[in-house]
């Protein structure tokens, strides 16, 4: 039982606020510290697949998520010169809905239910160190000021204090690739569906957020150059707009309009071996980081946190807890991040008798079963955390 535990949550992101809802609704004490001084726009666009959207109403959060981002029709992959269809997955089933959404959004409705349910967000608490053993976690903040707390969770993203404490330093590589994003100003109607057009070394996703206000733009090319990783780092547009100048008109006109872009490389991180140990447990990006080409970074978190909640109310000791959720979660973010790091190379096929048979093999699937391919992700789509097990 959770009632009164006193836990503290690193990480004000989906993650974070979203276990600190699912234990201040158990009853738990639950503060979240985060190294921002301000909870603001940050990111882009982001999708809540059918896996996350059941975390969200089972935290009482469906009509809110469905009012910032209605649901999903369809993906549709598309040749990148033409633009034809060459394959389409419909989204549109009803007992799971599919969003397109803006991270800042999601942010706004998971800190709105953890504050109703009581949860405390410090901000400006930037930790720089973390130790963990069997009776307390013990926390080291720039300045030098320590805190000793009796439980802490770690959702405290790539460059994670807390991963560290647990997991031997591991040294990401970087995958070849590089991905701008961007969101660009929308002046007519777009229906709410992901279209993503597929070229030699190189795809870009599109898909309409906040009702149609704005265009979230993900685009991806494979380079030798490195780029660094995270989020933040700004780039010319023009460099963007070069590197898919032979992308089909639409694409074209699309990236003409950007005004802000930001260039991030891809790195392949491990899943972390240890995820709780002591008095100290990881989640999301601290835990698991991937490549966003099967959009499950979000979807992860909020799974995580569900079955952590879970199981620190089911069980009767921390230890306990622990290994029941690293059971129930490592292997399915690993098969999850594997199929990430796989979907690139679908998407980058060259010019030739390969791409042409499986842009062929595509497009008689959707044509002779329009609706069978959702069925190839129901794996990941149709797994509900939120069913006891």
């Amino acid at each position: 039982m959770l009632i009164g535990q006193d836990i503290t949550v690193l990480g004000a992101g989906i993650g974070g606020l979203a276990v600190a809802t699912a234990l201040a609704q158990r009853g738990a004490q639950v503060r979240v510290l985060e190294q921002a001084d301000a909870i603001r726009e940050v990111g882009a666009g982001l999708q809540v697949s059918p896996n996350g959207a059941v975390v969200m109403k089972a935290l009482g959060l469906g009509e809110a998520l469905a009012t910032a981002a209605p649901q999903a029709r369809a993906v549709e992959l598309r040749d990148f010169r033409r633009g034809e269809p060459v394959f389409r997955m419909y989204l549109d089933r009803e007992d799971q809905p599919y969003h397109l959404t803006h991270r800042a959004d999601l942010i706004e409705i998971l800190r709105h239910a953890a504050t109703e349910a009581g949860v405390a967000v410090e901000l400006g608490r930037k930790v720089e160190a973390v130790t963990t053993d069997d009776s307390a976690t013990t926390l080291t903040f720039a300045g030098g000021a320590e805190e000793t707390l009796p439980l802490v969770i770690g959702a405290d993203g790539l460059q994670s204090q807390a991963r560290a404490a647990l997991n031997p330093a591991t040294r990401p590589f970087f995958t070849g690739q590089v991905a701008w994003r961007c969101t660009i100003p929308l002046e007519a109607d777009t229906p709410p569906e992901a279209i993503v057009h597929m070229g030699p070394g190189r795809h870009i996703v599109t898909y309409p957020l906040r009702g149609g206000e704005l265009m979230n733009v993900v685009a991806v090319e494979e380079r030798d150059g490195w780029a660094a990783e995270g989020w933040n780092h700004k780039d010319r547009p023009e460099i963007l707009r070069a590197a898919f100048a032979d992308f089909a008109p639409e694409i074209r006109d699309l990236l003409f309009r950007a005004d802000q872009v930001y260039l991030w490389g891809l790195f392949r991180h491990p899943v972390a071996k240890v995820w709780g140990q002591g008095r100290l447990a990881l989640l999301g990006d601290a835990a698991h980081p991937t490549l966003p080409f099967l959009a499950q970074g979000a979807n992860m978190a909020l799974e995580d946190a569900w079955v952590l909640a879970d199981a620190l109310d089911q069980e009767d000791d921390i230890a306990t807890a622990f290994t029941r959720y690293q059971a129930l979660r490592k292997t399915r973010c690993a098969r999850i991040v594997d199929a990430a790091s796989r979907n690139a190379e679908n998407y980058h096929l060259r010019p030739g008798p390969y791409r042409a048979a499986a842009h062929m093999a595509l497009r008689l699937g959707a044509r002779l079963a329009p609706r069978l391919a959702a069925n190839r992700f129901q794996w990941l789509y149709g797994h509900d955390v939120t069913a006891r097990r």
